[in-house]
This record gives structure tokens, C-alpha cells and sequence, in this order.
């Protein structure tokens, strides 16, 4: 971990010791160009006396004894907190705890941490600023394993770091039932972990989301005087991360944005589960990497070459607009003498046999699990440093609060997740004579009456801003050099652009980002929205052209069974609101759910304000719009959602006209409805009501629960077509022609 004490003394004296014993020694004590000390810097006094001699030679008084040793001079001075044998050993101790829980649990990957061990021990022991008994500090530095699969990697990182979610008894539990070590790494479940990977490539643009955040804030709130915000990201991924596409697009962004905080190491070690990467994947991925805008280094030596890593991280630290890849070539399963660089040691236990092997290959005469007495004593001063890091972060926000009380408070909301009073009051409200709108219009209207009183809503779209209707119109572009900015133009990656968007709400509780394209493509993103509801991002998802309302674009573009699919995802809020008064109770719900992400699906085409929508009535996710009955025992209840409802109500006032009692719902999101009281959704949808009609311009799956047994649902069960979308509607029965006509009949 860094050193909590003064930057600008480690860097005098480091930079005295430097010069005089050689670049090798820098290898082990520099500060980083980022601005901190290494953990041998770890709150140790940085005195010299400053005689002629050591002016002259550049050397403490000690230190003259050892001429003939420079190196070990140069790292006796600066109180090194570790020898390469004990880190050899802490590196060990991490590898054979990975492979004592996979043996163990008789499942899991234990190939990546004996592989990965170095450049693990190196960051977390290190490099990284972190507080083991705060995991949720702001200014932490944040670690992504992309390669989830590796988990036990960063287990038994957090464990000998100090971590109470990790305890040994949760490694000796390893992928078992209610264990806080599961078989891929769960934000959720595993205080230490920043987000959620498994599926390859996820993590990587989570990473990016990430450092868009730490850019951003850091461009907001720094000062000359006071940099607030100032923290990195780091992440692991492997040649399987680099395989996925989510993966270009993500690091092809970021290359554009210039996110200099991102330090991503690649596992280079040439092995995927079906055998060498020479089968399937031979480019130059460092070559790739420098075309995308990222400053690239190589780790030749990834097993033993400890100072080439700690170089490579001083090199990138030193490079502040580029991210940086630093492949490093690994052994996968290093230390196995019968399956080290082979795909057998990917995703099984070695086998007691190879164990024993193993032990006796890289010296380890321990029992399973143990942790030597010297490795647990060399961690333990992470969380005193912690705390000391955390402590005086504090009190630099102190001063910042003392000298910036605006900007404090603001960054203060973004920090803790605490919304400003009042400030549902910002979402406008529409009457029935309100003109006649598309909700992707409505749905501009509130997020930007919203971006003015949230200080952390920021987003944008995969490029169809103007199509999607997102765009913040009283903030410019976040962009290289403007990342204070709210407008994030995404380009045409909508899979990068969700997987960003969840690195960024997961970077603190009040940044609330939203992200855009039509609704038919979110079949480009699911994985990235799936693990949006996993691992609990409230990311909001603003898809538009929500129907066959879009018209002749055709079935390419007109979505039909994503409704039902984002229905059956848990949770997620899936929204389907039918003008501006539900448009505006959506937003507020999507707000107020940081838990949960919100689709919100919306309407191409002009849709007029109904009589009896309200936002109150969208929080409870289906309600009574209209009725003409009395004692709840309507003759008819026809329910409908988005650019439907207008048509449920045409439909219901002919019918009135006819006699019959018809009431009027709107389901306009079924999953808050199913949270409310049995009571009040048998107020809204009684039972002994057995005349039910819906219709929703999508498939007909999943109404059957509402309209029962001997109602209706009318729907799209068949791809759509290229036409005007009137004749589109027309044809498909989607109509108030079709609901009088199934009235009929039941």
C-alpha cells in the first residue's frame, strides 16, 4: 500500500537515492509519478542529514559505510518493508491458497492466481491505496479482476490484506453455499470487490466506467491547492477478455478519452480452455492496443520478474494521458511441475497428487491454507496504514470544505448517495390539454429538469442522441479535454456502453448514469444489462423506438419479445410509460431504485396526455386510470401499457357507450405492481373480474397472469414489417377495433 507520509519527502529523498545507486535500485523504491510512496515508504520518517558530504555524494551518513553496496544501501535507507525472499514467499502464500480452496472445493480455477500471484502481491502489497476496514473509502484506489474466473486470486489478496469479508474460514468455503468467497467475484457479496465479473470482457469496461468517473469528479471538484479526487484503476484480463468484443469497444474509448488512471495489466500466458491461443487468437494485441490510443508496456517475465512489474507500473503512472496495457507473459499454473502452461490447470484442481508436487516444486512445506507467521506479520501494517490514509484524506476534505463549501456539498451528495431535498419537484407534470408528444421527447424533458438539481446524472447514447433524445442541452461533451462535461457520446457500443455504465454507478452512490439506443438493441447489451440487475448498478437504460410504432424501418428495428425478456430478469425495473405524467413517475422511480437498473422503453411517435395518469400511480406499477363502475366489480377491465393505453382507452370510452362498466389500468411497470399489497392489487385487478383484455404492441407472453384464464391478451407474436406504422397497427390488429371485438366474444 502507499505511504501515508509526506509525498514530497519520499520523492526528495528517493530521488537522491536514485541517482546515486542506478536505475535497478529505482526498481524497488521509487515513488510512482502518480504522487505516492510504495509500501517500504509506509509511515516511516524521511529524514536526512543534510551535511556537506551527503550534499556532495548524495548519500545519508549510514549509507557511506556501504558504498561497495549500493543496492542494498539504497533500500536499508529507505527502511524497505520487504525482501525479494519474503515477497517470493507472500507470492506463495497467494498461490497455494488458491490452490488449497480449488482443491478443496473439488471446483474452481486455480491456474490464473499461481500465474497471476506476482502482479497481485505487487499491487495490493505495494501500489494500491486502499483501506482493508473501510472497503467503501472514496478515494481508494479500485481493483477489477476482469478474469473472474481467476477469483481466488483476489481472495486471498483481501484476506492477507486484511479484509473482514474474507476470513480463512470464507476461503475454506470456497464456491459453497451462503460463502462470501463464490465461484466468480460478486460486488455484492464480498465487500473488496468493486464490481461484479464472470462473463469475459464485463470487467475490463467496468474498469473504464470506473476511470470515467475518478476523470470526471477529478475534473469537477480538483483544485490547485487541493486534489480531491485523485485515485487509480486497476485491472486484471486475460486472452479471453481480449477475445470479446465488449472488450475493443470498451478500451477503444477509453483510448479516445485519455484515461490516464486506467492501468491494465493483460495476462499474457497463451492458454485457453481448448488449448493454445495459436488455434484461435494470434494478433498483436500490444499493436492493437497502441492503434486504440493506449500506451502499451511489455512484462517479459511475468513468474519472477518483480522489478520489471514495478517498473512497468512507475512507466505507466509516469504516462497521464494515455490508459496503459501492460501485457505480461505468464506461466498459467506456474510452479506445477506436470501442468503449468497448459489448459488442464485452467478450471479444475490439480489433483492431490500434482499438489503435493506442486509443494515440493516451489518449496512449500506447509499444510493446506496455511499462512506463515512472517507473511501474516508483513500485511498486517495495511490496516493501520488504511486508516492512515483514510484519515488524512479526510481531513484534506476538511480544508476543501473549509475553502469550497459549494463544490464540497455537491461532491459530498455524489459520495454518500443522498439526494437533494425536493428534488422530485424538478420532474414536470402535464395536463390532458399539454400538446401531444413522443415519450423519447417527455423523456428529454425530465432528464434535463433532473440533470439541474443531480449533480451526479451524466450519460449519453450509442450515437443516436438525437434520435434517443438524451442530450443534456446545458452541458457541453465529456471528452479528452473536457471531462467535467455530462454528455458522454458513446459511439456505436452499445455493449461497452452498458458494462461502462455500471463501472460508473458502482464508483460511488450518487453518480447516476443513464445510457441510450433504441430499444430492438438491447440485444447487443443484455449481458451488460444482466449484470447491470446482478450485481445491483441503478443504471438507467433510456431505449426508444420502442415498437412497431417506429414504422418503416421494419422488423429490424421494431422490437417484439424484449418486453417480456426484461420482465423475466431479476431485478430490474422494465418501464413502459404512456405520456409525460407516467414518462415523469418513471424517471423518479429509476432515481430513487440506486439498487436496481431501469429500462425504460419509449415511443417514437406522438402520444397524447391522458386524463388519469400521475406519477404516484407509475411508483405502484399498475393502477386505475379510468372507471365508470362502482363496488370494484367493473363489467371489463382492459389494461394496456405505453402507446397502448391510448388505445385501451378509446376502445373503453365505446364501449361505455354501449352500457357495459369498463375500467381502465395501466401496468406500466409489472414488477413494482407484484411488490405492492395483495390488497391493493386486487383493488386494481380483482379476481371475481374474470372479463380481461390486454394489449401491448409485443409479444402476448406473461399477460396470461393478468387477464387469467378466460380473458384476452392481444399482442405481436410474429416479427413486424416495413409500412407506415398506422397501416403496421392496422394489420396486426393492434387497435381499439380488436379490443371492442375480443369484448365481444368473452
Amino acid at each position: 500500500m502507499a505511504a501515508s507520509s509526506s509525498v514530497n519527502a519520499a520523492q526528495a529523498i528517493v530521488g537522491l537515492a536514485v541517482s546515486s545507486h542506478g536505475s535497478h535500485s529505482a526498481d524497488r523504491v521509487a515513488v510512482p509519478a502518480g504522487g505516492f510512496a510504495l509500501s517500504s515508504l509506509a509511515g516511516r520518517s524521511l529524514t536526512c542529514s543534510r551535511s556537506p558530504r551527503f550534499q556532495q555524494q548524495r548519500r545519508c551518513p549510514r549509507q557511506a559505510s556501504r558504498a561497495a553496496r549500493p543496492r542494498a544501501a539504497a533500500v536499508e535507507t529507505l527502511e524497505a518493508a520487504a525482501t525479494e525472499a519474503l515477497v517470493e514467499k507472500s507470492i506463495n502464500t497467494i498461490r497455494f491458497l488458491a490452490i488449497d480452496a480449488v482443491e478443496k472445493a473439488n471446483s474452481g480455477h486455480p491456474g490464473l492466481p499461481m500465474g497471476c500471484a506476482p502482479m497481485g502481491h505487487i499491487l495490493y502489497d505495494e501500489v494500491m491505496r486502499y483501506n482493508p476496514k473501510n472497503p467503501y473509502w472514496f478515494n481508494r484506489d479500485r481493483f477489477v479482476l476482469s478474469a473472474g474466473h481467476g477469483c481466488m486470486l483476489q481472495y486471498a489478496l483481501l484476506h492477507l490484506a486484511g479484509y473482514d469479508s474474507v476470513q480463512m474460514e470464507d476461503i475454506k468455503q470456497f464456491r459453497q453455499w451462503g460463502s462470501r468467497t463464490p465461484g466468480h467475484p460478486e460486488n455484492f457479496e464480498t465487500p473488496g470487490v468493486e464490481v461484479t465479473t464472470g462473463p469475459l470482457g464485463q470487467g475490463v469496461a467496468n474498469a473504464v466506467g470506473l476511470a470515467l468517473a475518478e476523470r470526471h469528479l477529478a475534473a469537477r471538484f480538483n483544485k490547485p491547492d487541493n486534489e480531491i479526487v485523485d485515485h487509480y484503476t486497476y485491472v486484471i484480463l486475460g486472452d479471453g477478455c481480449q477475445m470479446e468484443g465488449i472488450a475493443n469497444e470498451a478500451c477503444s474509448i477509453a483510448g479516445h478519452w485519455g484515461l490516464g488512471k486506467l492501468i491494465a495489466f493483460y495476462d499474457d500466458n497463451h492458454i485457453s480452455i481448448d488449448g493454445d491461443t495459436e488455434i484461435a487468437f494470434t494478433e498483436d494485441v500490444s499493436a492493437r492496443f497502441d492503434a486504440l490510443g493506449w500506451h502499451t508496456i511489455w512484462v517479459k517475465n511475468g513468474n519472477t520478474g518483480y522489478d520489471d512489474i514495478r517498473a512497468a507500473i512507475r512507466e505507466a503512472k509516469a504516462v497521464k494521458d494515455k490508459p496503459t496495457l501492460i501485457k505480461v507473459t505468464t506461466t498459467i499454473g506456474y510452479g506445477s511441475p506436470n501442468k503449468a502452461n497448459s489448459y488442464s490447470v485452467h478450471g479444475s484442481a490439480l489433483g492431490a497428487k500434482e499438489v503435493d508436487a506442486t509443494r515440493q516444486n516451489l518449496g512449500w512445506p506447509y499444510e493446506p491454507f496455511h499462512v506463515p507467521e512472517e507473511i501474516k506479520s508483513h500485511w498486517s501494517r495495511h490496516v493501520a496504514e488504511g486508516a492512515s490514509l483514510e484519515a488524512e484524506w479526510n481531513a484534506k476534505f476538511a480544508e476543501y470544505e473549509k475553502k469550497y463549501k459549494e463544490d464540497a456539498a455537491e461532491l459530498k451528495a455524489i459520495v454518500s448517495g443522498e439526494l437533494p431535498a425536493g428534488w422530485e419537484k424538478a420532474l414536470p407534470t402535464y395536463t390532458p390539454e399539454s400538446p401531444a408528444d413522443a415519450t423519447r421527447n417527455l423523456s428529454q424533458q425530465n432528464l434535463n429538469a433532473l440533470a439541474k438539481v443531480l449533480p451526479g446524472l451524466l450519460g449519453g447514447s450509442a450515437d443516436l442522441a438525437s434520435s434517443n433524445m438524451t442530450l443534456l442541452k446545458m452541458f457541453g461533451d465529456f471528452q479528452k479535454g473536457t471531462p467535467e462535461e455530462r454528455n458522454v457520446r458513446f459511439g456505436v457500443r452499445e455493449h461497452g456502453m452498458g458494462a461502462i455504465c455500471n463501472g460508473i454507478a458502482l464508483h460511488s452512490p450518487g453518480l447516476l448514469p443513464y445510457c441510450a439506443t433504441f430499444f430492438v438493441f438491447t440485444d447487443y447489451m443484455r449481458a451488460a444489462i444482466r449484470i447491470s440487475a446482478l450485481c445491483e448498478a441503478g443504471v438507467i437504460y433510456v431505449m426508444t423506438h420502442d415498437s412497431i410504432g417506429l414504422g418503416e424501418d421494419g422488423p429490424t428495428h421494431q422490437p417484439i419479445e424484449h418486453l417480456i425478456s426484461f420482465r423475466a430478469m431479476p431485478n430490474i425495473l422494465m418501464l413502459r410509460p404512456a405520456d409525460g405524467n407516467e414518462t415523469a413517475g418513471a424517471y423518479k422511480v429509476a432515481v430513487l431504485n440506486r439498487k436496481r437498473p431501469s429500462v425504460l422503453a419509449l415511443s417514437r411517435q406522438k402520444l397524447p396526455q391522458l386524463a388519469g395518469t400521475s406519477i404516484e400511480g407509475v411508483e405502484k406499477g399498475g393502477y386505475i386510470v379510468s372507471d365508470n363502475s362502482s363496488g370494484n366489480k367493473p363489467d371489463l377491465i382492459l389494461m394496456g401499457t405505453g402507446s397502448e393505453l391510448e388505445i385501451a382507452a378509446k376502445a373503453a370510452d365505446e364501449l361505455r357507450k354501449t352500457g357495459k362498466t369498463v375500467r381502465v389500468v395501466s401496468l406500466v411497470c409489472w414488477e413494482l405492481f407484484e411488490e405492492q399489497s395483495d390488497e391493493y392489487k386486487e383493488s386494481v385487478l380483482p379476481a371475481a373480474v374474470t372479463a380481461k383484455i390486454s394489449i401491448e404492441a409485443g409479444a402476448t407472453l406473461g399477460w396470461e397472469k393478468y387477464v387469467g384464464g378466460k380473458g384476452k391478451a392481444i399482442g405481436i407474436d410474429r416479427f413486424g414489417a416495413s409500412a407506415p406504422a398506422g397501416r403496421i397497427y392496422k394489420e396486426f390488429g393492434i387497435t381499439a377495433d380488436s379490443i371492442i371485438t375480443a369484448a365481444k366474444s368473452l
